[in-house]
């Protein structure tokens, strides 16, 4: 078996243990007779699956109580307008932080549902720090909302923002890699394809107290209380989604949990970061502070050397190290999967080419 570095921004590595598990039980899970796909989501086998999950998951993020775990479909996307949904009410305002590509998104598509004040804004520094929040725009809101990571932009929020109103943060490319106080958050989203596990699970944590506040028109689906009172089973749960990312979550409780992970990602981060800023080819544009453990953006400054990186690397076992679209250059993610080997393989890669180049 030959498996290359995967730098992928999402669907992101899984651990190969996990994998590994995965692929044992495919065909027959714990002498059922039949895959963990193709059991009903109500069977007690599956319950104890999806119980034991939420409980793994509950104590590795710290979940404290007061505060409910769901585990839903529809990805961070769908909780762009689930939170508007959920928290505004009829006629509310809310504050955001536009910090980012997906930042933005969740921003735009609140609109939609009422009155939003822009709170902090680095749009027009392209998006290379994270911006200070104006106080003055929380007043009378009902929520507060940033993105803890920007993954496009590789920009990381240093320390959370102090606020007199519920902090909700989308989480979905730093969630497990560091460790958070939950009772700081009024809500907290992540899509699971970075951290968590595979594509198409979604998990939202919630302090009850903020439960039972949607508009009328809240989709059922989107209803987080009743999403709560259903056990997060009002349609089927992503099921194979949620049974990997168990396997994940217990291989991330082997590493020393999430304590145990963030040191080894503070490890990589700084490794790469140390190779770019001492290099003459590669350059980071972001503020040193406000720089992402998780993504690390970089460019030559010349898009067909960039390409040619990305080619040379590619062939050398090192993919998926394109950047976004909108901005080009390169983006290694590094998320709990990526292990500090493959980041030490592709510093050399980097130090290699900048000399033949």
């Amino acid at each position: 078996m030959s498996r290359v570095y995967n730098f992928a921004p999402g669907p992101a590595a899984l651990p190969l243990p996990a994998l590994e598990r995965a692929a044992k039980e495919l065909v027959e899970y714990g002498g059922a007779g039949m895959s963990v796909m193709e059991m009903s989501h109500r069977s007690k086998m599956y319950l104890e699956i999806f119980d034991r999950v939420k409980s793994r998951f509950n104590k590795l993020m710290g979940v404290p109580d007061g505060y409910t775990t769901l585990m839903l479909q529809g990805g961070a996307t769908a909780q762009f307008a689930a939170v508007p949904l959920n928290l505004l009410g009829e006629n509310g305002s809310a504050a955001y932080v536009n910090s980012g590509n997906f930042a933005r998104g969740a921003m735009n598509e609140a609109g939609k549902y009422g009155v939003i004040s822009v709170a902090g804004d680095s749009s027009d520094d392209g998006y290379t720090r994270i911006p200070i929040v104006d106080t003055d725009k929380l007043d009378g809101r009902a929520y507060l909302h940033i993105t803890t990571n920007n993954t496009v932009y590789g920009t990381r929020w240093p320390s959370l923002p102090d606020s007199p109103i519920p902090l909700v943060a989308d989480m979905s490319s730093n969630i497990l890699s560091e460790r958070y106080d939950v009772t700081r958050f009024g809500a907290i989203y992540a899509g699971a394809q970075k951290n968590i596990g595979p594509a198409g699970l979604t998990i939202v944590i919630v302090r009850d107290e903020l439960l039972g506040r949607a508009r009328r028109d809240c989709p059922l689906i989107m209803n987080w209380k009743a999403q709560a009172d259903g056990g997060s089973m009002l349609n089927t749960p992503p099921c194979y989604a949620i049974y990997m990312a168990g396997l994940c979550l217990d291989w991330l409780d082997e590493q020393g949990g999430v304590a145990g992970i963030e040191s080894v990602n503070v490890e990589k981060a700084r490794t790469l970061y140390e190779t770019i800023d001492e290099s003459k080819l590669f350059a980071n544009p972001v503020k040193p502070s406000d720089r992402s453990r998780m993504n690390v953006v970089f460019t030559t400054g010349d898009a067909d050397k960039d390409d040619a990186f990305c080619k040379a690397a590619a062939k050398a076992g090192l993919v998926n190290l394109k950047g976004h679209r909108v901005v080009g250059g390169m983006r290694a993610s590094i998320y709990n999967a990526m292990p500090l080997e493959g980041v030490r393989a592709l510093t050399a890669f980097m130090k290699k080419f900048e000399r033949e180049n």
